[in-house]
């Protein structure tokens, strides 16, 4: 049966769904210096609000229970809390429909629900990443003056309009006296900040930093010290890798984590240091099984945290003697702030706290004593997820691979149905999230649960080009997309089908971005799927070279430009072997998609069409590479339901 179908927006077609679960959601987190207390961004999400949850600044003590909240703009989005080496605290207000941001202060002892003055600061735009001066008498934050999009690639693009390319957003270090007064932008127009962080003396920053196109360039950042006087911009280093989260200890030594990345924001990589003065990094962890994410100086020796395999770890450091120790770890997934730190950590690095979830277990605060992190909040408690977890392992190409297989409880008799999940990237990794049993909680819609209780299986795989085995099994996909990590998938599925009843002949295949490329790839190297949706995909590397926001992205994976090496770039192309393809395929991308823009999905969409394969494509109006709207993300979440029952039940 041929079923063809082009939507900008549509409503009412999704299957009833199951009612929603209310989660506290907690993010942002930050710790304060002694320890002794915590400040997230908390709402209730019911998952089918017409926009973000409005939440608040929530202070906690050591128990958990709260100490102060505050919610002094209505209309606004908060983010960003941050402690002052005196405990006083700072948070972002993002007005969007006004076009501003507010620096808010509270000062220490703050009660209960107590008013807080006028906001330090107000900027025209947006901004993020709020850091005090060691001395605690400055504030830095990275600010967007009159920003024509959110911050990133993930977020809806700006409309193509007027002269392309003339305009860009810039990115700058702007400097306030913790006091309040006026806002100084301190990083030269025309240079794009990305991370940064102050030095011990507190006379300037490091961070790694492009010019020109924002969303574009970070592939191709430069380490650098900034002045916080004078603005002036030193070139510490520019490797030809990618750079993140920059520190500097009290000796002059710059660490930071550098590795294969394919998105700004997803951390992963090996640990380097360099001097302040300038240099060759040098990597201090060659050959760890394991990819760092997060960064803290403690005198001479780091804490990192890091993910090993399938498990979330805090890890002692030794970059003199070459030695590492894990503190902790555990089988969940860790946040805390925003570009930084997956895990806060006090002054003294002796307590730590983060948002701790698992596949069962929704979001709560832990914190401790290290090595000792306990929950301290309760919020989400009474929350239950009816699910079966294993963490597989198999090999593959001499490689050993990890994912995660997600099923019914007391799965009914015979075997049943599965839907392999491709996580996007490639480099990043499935890791453990609570399976609600129904919503659209932050900016992804939640499809295990549903389909779980459908009687499917769900598998999450991490083949080759993720992280948490090491920069070398990151980098094992240069050159290789859809050929080692294609097969890897496929050994995992034979080793989910021995030791689980899942019906070889009822399998399904869905991603999104890299996974939305895995999903229109796969439709034409083997017919093992019975059904495919493919998210925000890439049907034509070469054409989409040319159509992209971030094409800088491409060369470190495949090596060159699609204007020096087409070939590569051209056996890597869905729509070059389009002709094998038979399964039904659903398509959906984001109207305003940077990172993957809803002309692949049309290119792919029209090749199906053209071939008589079952296909579906929508377009989500104002949608980027993340969806935001609960219509929109309602409304794809029941189409993928649709379109499995359809094909495997």
């Amino acid at each position: 049966m041929r079923w063809v179908m082009i939507l900008l927006f549509c409503l009412g077609t999704s299957p009833a769904l199951a009612a929603t679960t209310t989660i506290h959601q907690f993010s942002d987190l930050a710790l304060a210096p002694a320890g002794d207390r915590t400040a997230t961004v908390e709402s209730d999400d019911p998952g089918n609000l017409p926009d973000d949850p409005h939440g608040k600044i929530v202070v906690r003590g050591a128990d958990g229970g709260v100490l102060a909240s505050f919610d002094p703009c209505k209309a606004c989005r908060y983010a960003n809390p941050a402690f002052s080496p005196r405990g006083e605290m700072v948070f972002l207000a993002n007005d969007e429909k006004a076009g501003k941001t507010m620096l808010f202060h509270v000062p220490n002892g703050a009660s209960l629900h107590a008013p807080i003055g006028a906001p330090l600061a107000t900027i025209s735009g947006v901004a993020n990443t709020v850091r005090f001066s060691p001395d605690g008498g400055q504030i830095a934050m990275l600010v967007t003056i009159g920003a024509r999009k959110k911050t990133g690639a993930t977020q809806a693009g700006a409309p193509l309009v007027e002269e392309i390319g003339a305009k860009n957003d810039e990115q700058r270090i702007a400097v306030l006296p913790a006091g309040g007064g006026q806002l100084r932008l301190v990083s030269p127009a025309g240079i794009y900040i990305y991370e940064f962080s102050w030095t011990p003396d507190g006379k300037a920053f490091v961070a790694t930093t492009a010019e020109g196109n924002g969303d574009n360039n970070w592939w191709i950042a430069k380490l650098v010290r900034v002045g916080a006087d004078s603005g002036d911009l030193r070139v510490i280093a520019a490797p030809k890798m990618q750079m993140d989260m920059p520190r500097v200890s009290q000796d002059g030594t710059v660490a930071f984590i550098g590795g294969l990345m394919s998105d700004w924001g997803p951390v992963g990589g090996d640990i380097y240091i360099v001097p302040l003065s300038g240099g060759q990094p040098v990597d201090v962890t060659p050959g760890a099984k394991a990819t760092f994410k997060g960064l803290a100086w403690q005198g001479k020796t780091l804490l990192a945290t890091a993910l090993i395999d399938d498990r979330a770890a805090l890890v002692h450091e030794d970059p003199g003697a070459r030695t590492s120790k894990v503190l902790w770890s555990a089988q969940v997934t860790v946040t805390s702030q925003d570009f930084d730190n997956p895990i806060a950590l006090s002054a003294d690095g002796t307590r730590a706290a983060t948002i701790q979830e698992d596949y069962t277990h929704a979001m709560e605060i832990v914190r401790g004593t290290l090595p000792a992190l306990v929950p301290v909040t309760r919020e989400n408690a009474a929350l239950q997820a009816n699910v079966s977890v294993q963490s597989v392992h198999w090999k593959n190409g001499g490689f050993s691979i990890q994912g995660w297989l997600l099923g019914p409880t007391h799965p009914s008799p015979g075997k049943h149905p599965m839907v392999m999940i491709v996580h996007g990237g490639p480099s990043s990794a499935a890791t453990p999230h609570y399976v609600a049993d129904g919503g659209q909680h932050g900016t992804g819609f939640d499809v295990a649960m549903p389909m779980i209780s459908r009687g499917y299986y769900v598998f999450n795989p991490n083949p080759r080009g993720s992280y948490g085995q090491g920069e070398a099994f990151t980098r094992a996909n240069i050159r290789d997309f859809g050929r080692g990590d294609l097969q890897d998938d496929l050994a995992g599925i034979d080793a989910v089908e021995k030791i689980a009843p899942v019906d070889d002949a009822r399998l399904g295949l869905y991603g999104h971005s890299y996974g939305g490329w895995m999903s229109m790839w796969a439709n034409t190297q083997t017919h093992r799927f019975r059904a495919i949706v493919a998210g925000a995909g890439i049907a034509n590397w070469e054409s989409y070279y040319g159509q992209n926001g971030i094409d800088r992205w491409m060369i470190p994976f495949f090596g060159a430009s699609v204007y020096d090496d087409p070939a590569v770039y051209r056996a890597a192309s869905p729509i070059s072997f389009i002709k094998n393809a038979r399964t039904p395929t659903f398509v959906y991308a984001g109207e305003r998609d940077v990172e993957c823009p809803a002309s692949q999905s049309l290119e792919y969409w029209h090749a199906l069409d053209a071939l008589h394969v079952p296909v579906t494509l929508v377009i989500y109006a104002g949608e980027g590479h993340h969806f935001h709207k609960p219509t929109d993300l309602e409304d794809v979440r029941g189409r993928f339901i649709a379109w499995f029952d359809r094909y495997l039940k």
